[in-house]
């Protein structure tokens, strides 16, 4: 691999190592302090000022009139719908379940890039995914019985969300080889922004503030800086470098670390609510995934690769 692909792997690794403490740390301050519609006003204002301080400071670069109809679908699916779909789902569900039901993304990348790019879909790609959707399949179907924090509702809104984030990378990357990471992320984020409003302003007006907690402030923005700032420069970067079918699939990560963080919280914490998300049926689930994503994602030359 080259050195840039290298970074882009690492990229990878580091935004869904982030993603997946996400679903527990965003999750432990709502609804009680924050309700998800204010949560996503706070993320998407907070994240379109941090972007377009440093696109104004450092990135000088203006878009073509013609690429802003691909950019506006991309704050609609990758910002707005993405953002509330994801926190009014993991405000009902699992941490465990959400962050595998996102693996469910690589699959809609597929079809939508063989849609909308014409990529091919190779026989290696096939064989991880479906190893891997063997492993969020198991866990979905058992979710029904399961107990602990799950919830349908929950997990419908989180498969919603990975069907918008999953348009969403391929709609990126028609532009990404055209402009800078940061100009990208800008204007996402701004018109992520703008379609979200109507739907969370009042909610962010109407939300305690004197309730909040130190904890409440550093989750906040852990949320902001770490899981939309840096994790969206990461994977924009990573697109730049790599299809987003291999981009899409690193989403397996998550669930592994989702999973270890809540048996910490469970078993050393003391946190009851969170033992009874794990078993047995969820370790082999984890194990699939992490199979798969290294099936995936490992260097392959075009040249040995079948098609169908």
């Amino acid at each position: 691999m080259t050195n840039k692909t290298t970074q882009a792997h690492l990229a990878l690794i580091g935004a869904n190592a982030i993603y997946g403490a996400n679903y527990i740390i965003a999750k432990g301050i709502m609804p009680e302090k924050i309700t998800p519609t204010a949560f996503v006003f706070i993320r998407l204002a907070g994240c379109t000022f941090l972007f377009w301080l440093v696109k104004l400071l450092f990135v000088k670069e203006r878009v073509d009139k013609k690429d802003f109809t691909r950019l506006l679908l991309c704050g609609l699916f990758g910002g707005a719908l993405n953002q509330m779909l994801f926190f009014h789902g993991i405000n009902l569900t699992s941490p465990i379940d959400a962050s595998i039901i996102q693996t469910a993304t690589p699959v809609l990348v597929l079809i939508f890039s063989f849609l909308i790019l014409k990529e091919k879909i190779t026989m290696n790609k096939v064989l991880g995914i479906t190893i891997a959707g063997i492993g969020a399949v198991v866990l979905i179907l058992y979710g029904n019985k399961a107990q602990g924090t799950s919830s349908f509702l929950g997990n419908l809104f989180i498969f919603l969300n990975a069907c918008s984030y999953g348009l969403y990378l391929v709609i990126v990357r028609t532009i990404m080889q055209k402009y800078h990471a940061v100009t990208v992320a800008s204007w996402i984020f701004l018109f992520g922004f703008i379609f979200a409003l109507p739907f969370n302003y009042q909610d962010f007006i109407n939300t305690n503030f004197r309730a909040f907690t130190t904890n409440t402030y550093l989750t906040i923005g852990y949320v902001v800086l770490f899981t939309t700032f840096f994790a969206y420069l990461f994977n924009i970067f990573a697109l730049k470098h790599l299809a987003p079918s291999i981009t899409s699939s690193y989403i397996y990560l998550q669930p592994v670390v989702s999973f270890i963080l809540v048996s910490i919280l469970a078993y050393i914490f003391m946190q009851s609510e969170y033992a009874k998300d794990i078993n047995m049926i969820k370790i082999f689930s984890c194990i699939l995934v992490a199979a798969g994503v290294y099936i995936v994602s490992r260097s392959k030359k075009a040249k040995s690769s079948k098609t169908i």
